[in-house]
C-alpha cells in the first residue's frame, strides 16, 4: 500500500466538524466522497485532528491509502479541487512512508483565535465580532503565559472523551494586535483537547475583563475541572492554521 498526505484548507462554517457525524455534514464525509467518486471505490481518510462545528483551518492534514502509486499528484489535487465545494480546497498531496500517520506522528499544531471590535461583513465567518472595550490584553498575555507551567489541561477540557490522557505541552500562548482592530491569539503545542483552545479563550476574556484574576487562572488549572473555566468562545474566531511534522516520515 501507498500511503499520502492531502493538505486541506476549508471554512468550517457550513459543517459540523472535521469528523463525520450522523446528524450534519463533516469536511471528512466531503473529502472522502470525492475521493470515493475519483477512484471508484471507498477510501477512508484519517485527519491530523478533529476541529469543532464552525472551526476553519488554514492547513488540514490528513491521509489515505492506495494500493498503486499516484503517478500526477498535481492532476489528483486538481480533480479533487473540481469536485469539492468552493468553501474547501486541497492544497498539495505528499507520498510519505507506509506507517506515517496524519494524527500521530504531528508534532506541533498551531492554533490561531482573532476576534476584533469592527464588524465587517467580508470577514465575519473567520473572526469573532465583539466589544473590546475596557478588555485588558497585557493582563491576558500574563494569564495566558502560565498555560506554559503546566501539562495537565483536564479544565480546559470538554467532558467524557475518549482521550487516555489530557495532558499537553504549550510552548507559545500569546494575544498580538493586528492592523483594523483585530486581536489575535496564537497558541502552538504538540496536541489540543477538545474544545481546548475555545475554553482557554473564553476563560482568558474572563481575566480581560476584570472577572478574575491571574492567580485564579491559575488555580483553574490546578483544580483541574471544567467546571470552574468560563464559558468557550464562539467557533467562528478559531483556525487550526499549521500542523508540523518531522521530515522522515516524508519519501525523499
Amino acid at each position: 500500500m501507498c500511503r499520502y498526505f492531502i493538505y486541506l484548507s476549508y471554512s468550517g462554517t457550513a459543517y459540523c466538524g472535521w469528523q463525520r457525524q450522523p446528524n450534519g455534514i463533516s469536511i471528512q464525509q466531503m473529502v472522502e466522497e470525492a475521493l470515493a467518486t475519483i477512484t471508484q471505490r471507498t477510501v477512508p481518510i484519517v485527519g491530523a485532528g478533529r476541529t469543532d462545528a464552525g472551526v476553519h483551518a488554514l492547513t488540514m492534514p490528513a491521509h489515505f491509502d492506495c494500493e498503486q502509486p499516484i503517478e500526477d499528484l498535481e492532476l489528483l489535487a486538481h480533480k479533487f479541487n473540481k469536485l469539492l465545494p468552493k468553501d474547501i480546497a486541497v492544497n498539495k498531496i505528499l507520498p510519505v512512508q507506509p506507517t506515517a500517520h496524519a494524527r500521530f506522528d504531528a508534532c506541533e499544531r498551531v492554533y490561531q483565535y482573532v476576534v476584533t471590535g469592527v464588524k465587517n461583513p467580508f470577514n465575519y465567518e473567520r473572526v469573532c465580532f465583539m466589544s473590546l472595550k475596557d478588555i485588558d490584553f497585557a493582563l491576558m498575555n500574563e494569564a495566558a503565559a502560565t498555560l506554559l507551567e503546566y501539562s495537565d489541561f483536564t479544565s480546559f477540557s470538554k467532558l467524557h472523551t475518549d482521550v487516555k490522557t489530557n495532558n499537553c505541552h504549550i510552548t507559545k500562548a500569546l494575544w498580538s494586535e493586528k492592523a483594523d482592530s483585530e486581536w489575535v491569539f496564537t497558541i502552538v503545542a504538540d496536541r489540543f483537547l477538545r474544545n481546548m483552545v475555545r475554553a482557554i479563550v473564553g476563560t482568558l476574556f474572563e481575566v480581560g475583563r476584570g472577572r478574575r484574576s491571574v492567580n485564579d487562572f491559575r488555580q483553574l488549572i490546578e483544580a483541574k475541572d471544567r467546571r470552574l473555566a468560563g464559558t468557550s468562545a464562539d467557533a467562528c474566531g478559531l483556525t487550526l492554521c499549521d500542523v508540523v511534522y518531522g521530515n522522515e516520515i516524508f519519501m525523499r
